[in-house]
């Protein structure tokens, strides 16, 4: 439970009003043994948005935090400590820390059901199993948030899924990675500035 004491006394000094306010989460884990896994496509994405606005990750409270500010709009990447089962917890606190709005979060999170490097822009939708949208849905008490879904793909045989998405990607798909989480990166910027369903007729299907 977090206390109200601890958001007082941890806020941020950003004046951005909340609802110009964005909290983009990528879902990972963290460890060297897990860099470069498919699981972690989030903090991908992530690395790759900050380094394309210049900002850079600080370690803070349930996770490592990047900030910048686009046409007046607030960003905060999250990528969470917890481990993707307990996402939702860093999601809550951040949320709750800078009174960012669910409407203005976005979910990054691999996607078993999309060939590798399909994108696709949700606003609502069930776990489909995923131990790091369960978290978050629970956390939250709503499945109304957007999330980001990004293929890895399904090449794997019967009863080997978990070593599939805790393995490295291939050399084939680590060289294409680059390409599709700049689109990624697109869709965040789309999101916060046309806002949702404009940026999936754009984006989704293609």
């Amino acid at each position: 439970m977090i206390k109200l004491f601890d958001i007082f006394r941890s806020r941020s000094k950003d004046n951005t009003p909340p609802e110009m306010k964005y909290l983009i989460v990528g879902l990972g884990n963290i460890g060297a043994e897990y860099e470069q896994t498919r699981h972690n496509v989030g903090f991908e994405v992530l690395d790759a948005i900050a380094k394309d606005n210049d900002t850079k990750f600080e370690e803070e409270r349930y996770g490592a935090v990047a900030t910048y500010k686009f046409k007046a709009r607030s960003f905060f990447l999250l990528k969470p400590n917890t481990y993707v089962n307990l996402s939702g917890k860093a999601i809550n606190y951040w949320l709750q820390k800078e009174k960012i709005p669910v409407s203005n979060l976005l979910v990054i999170v691999d996607d078993l059901a999309l060939p590798f490097g399909s994108l696709r822009l949700k606003t609502k939708g069930g776990d489909a199993g995923h131990n790091g949208l369960k978290s978050i849905q629970s956390t939250l008490g709503t499945a109304a948030y957007s999330r980001l879904r990004f293929g890895i793909g399904n090449d794997f045989s019967k009863g080997r899924q978990v070593d599939f998405v805790l393995g490295k990607w291939s050399d084939e798909e680590w060289s294409a990675l680059l390409e599709r989480t700049k689109v990624a990166g697109d869709i965040v910027k789309s999101f916060a500035t046309i806002g949702a369903a404009r940026t999936m007729s754009q984006f989704n299907n293609k």
